[in-house]
């Protein structure tokens, strides 16, 4: 046996390297595979990285605990095959050849041609096999790149066509939509993890919109506040909280009447009367009460002797359930006897804006939840998505078809002026999510989505994590268990468009 060097001269990474000879030398993980071919078989199954990108850190950490795994489970007598993976589909891919042939939208695809399209993408998913062989080599991993196996192969693939399948015959497949971030730079969209990537503080309108209450004694408007402006063109319902109280007021130098929660009136602005031959000019309301601040005093607020809010009435939101109201728009008029009313769930808070929130269930997750609880749209039918997948109006929004959407929005801000619909308009400077890749602000969009139905089968999976054994153990009572409580009917389809096609290549 050599002498152990000790000292200034001893180098982990040489002895590293001298082991890692050795291995290869005396073919140590073949000869393992063969000594054991005839034992019991541990499955191990490796989530395959894409090779579109070199290793980092996330990469030999994960890999480096599989190997221990492995090895373990070897050293205990069993068969552990290992077999490399490359997942080939998806957005990284496509990316990428978006960027190599300058493609800009769905049509640039289809003028291409789709089986182009796809060699391209075929053409670069092995780009760094070496580079990946030589890093994962270098941890001292055992895992087999000869025999490894790819997502584009046509068995696999075949594979997870017979999965969807038998979940399809059990009844657990159905076509539905989901809102998610969504890339119009790169025209798909994006996991909550990827959404996160690339905040930005950014400068955006933030408008209060009336919307007039059908035959109301005293023609008043409810107001909601939104930073989206291009959203109110698919604008179905209002949302407001039961628990709240709201209040109907009346702008004394107008004569305006607006309902906003009460402990939002001090958001509304107010017309200042002409004085010394000023003009008329915007100002905000101040309500305030040294005993409870933000709470509305009953009686006329003055500001600088001029009149501003009278109060008419008080009511709690729930009272405000069901009230119908005059659309901004008209493109929707088909869903005109269920939507264009008041609805109320939890989510709508007094925190910010007006109490009121506009509902557009294309473009919003609460928006989306809430309309189809009322019945305003339903969860099992195609939803009107008047917004294409490179984020422009189509042609059923015909004053601003074609125009992407958040260039609309001033175009859409002038609209409302017009009609005389625009209470209140001032910026917000906010923390904004934009596409890590493309550099393009994010929007949230309904997609069409295949779904598995996971609340189905929820108690079922409770049972098997019950029969589970985890590690560590606190995982199965905590972590999964609430996970699986909470679980959602999973969306299944949240793929790039060549991903799609790649199959029916």
């Amino acid at each position: 046996m050599e002498d152990v060097c000790e000292g200034k001269d001893f180098s982990f990474p040489k002895e590293e390297e001298k082991i890692l000879h050795l291995w290869e030398s005396i073919q140590a993980f073949k000869t393992q595979l063969e000594r054991t071919a005839h034992l019991p078989e541990y499955v191990f199954y490796d989530g395959p990285p894409f090779a579109t990108g070199l290793p980092h850190y996330g990469h030999i950490l994960a890999g480096t605990i599989k190997d221990v795994v492995t090895r373990y489970q070897s050293m205990n007598g069993h068969h552990v095959t290992r077999r490399f993976g490359w997942d080939c589909h998806g957005l990284p891919v496509e990316h990428e050849i978006d960027k190599k042939l300058g493609i800009k939208s769905r049509d640039d695809v289809l003028a291409m041609g789709i089986d182009r399209y796809n060699e391209e993408c075929r053409s670069i998913v092995t780009t760094y096999v070496k580079e990946w062989e030589e890093v994962v080599n270098r941890t001292g991993r055992w895992i087999d790149f000869r025999n490894d196996y790819k997502t584009m192969d046509p068995q696999f693939m075949e594979v997870i066509w017979w999965v969807f399948a038998q979940l399809y015959d059990k009844g657990l497949v159905y076509r539905g939509f989901k809102v998610m971030p969504y890339s119009t730079g790169c025209k798909t969209p994006l996991s909550n993890f990827e959404t996160g990537l690339n905040y930005k503080n950014v400068s955006d309108p933030a408008i209060m919109v009336s919307f007039p209450i059908v035959g109301d004694p005293d023609n008043a408007a409810l107001v909601a506040w939104t930073t989206t402006p291009w959203t109110l063109p698919s604008n179905l319902a209002l949302c407001v909280n039961s628990d709240l109280q709201y209040v109907k007021v009346r702008e004394k130098v107008t004569g305006a009447v607006f309902i906003v929660a009460e402990s939002r009136l001090s958001e509304l602005p107010i017309k200042k009367a002409k004085e010394d031959g000023l003009v008329v000019s915007m100002k905000k309301l101040s309500v305030s009460s040294s005993e409870n601040k933000g709470v509305i005093i009953d009686k006329v607020q003055k500001t600088k002797g001029i009149d501003s809010y009278e109060l008419l009435q008080k009511f709690s939101g729930s009272s405000l359930v069901g009230i119908k109201y005059k659309p901004i728009f008209d493109y929707f008029s088909e869903f005109a006897e269920s939507a264009f009313c008041v609805v109320a769930d939890n989510y709508v808070t007094d925190d910010s804006g007006t109490g009121v929130v506009h509902c557009a269930p294309a473009f919003g997750e609460d928006d989306y939840r809430v309309c189809v609880a009322a019945g305003i749209i339903k969860k099992d039918e195609d939803l009107v998505v008047a917004v294409d997948s490179d984020g422009r109006f189509t042609k059923k929004i015909l004053d601003f078809s074609g125009r992407y959407v958040k260039d609309a929005d001033k175009d859409i801000i002038n609209f409302l002026k017009e009609k005389g619909r625009l209470i209140n308009l001032g910026n917000i400077t906010h923390s904004y999510p934009f596409c890590w890749r493309s550099d393009t602000p994010l929007i949230y969009k309904a997609v069409p989505s295949w779904f598995v139905a996971v609340e189905k089968i929820k108690d079922q999976l409770l049972e098997c994590n019950k029969q589970t054994y985890w590690v560590p153990d606190y995982v199965k009572d905590k972590r999964f268990h609430n996970w699986l409580e909470n679980a959602r009917d999973w969306a299944v389809s949240r793929v790039g468009f060549g991903e799609l096609l790649s199959y029916m290549d």
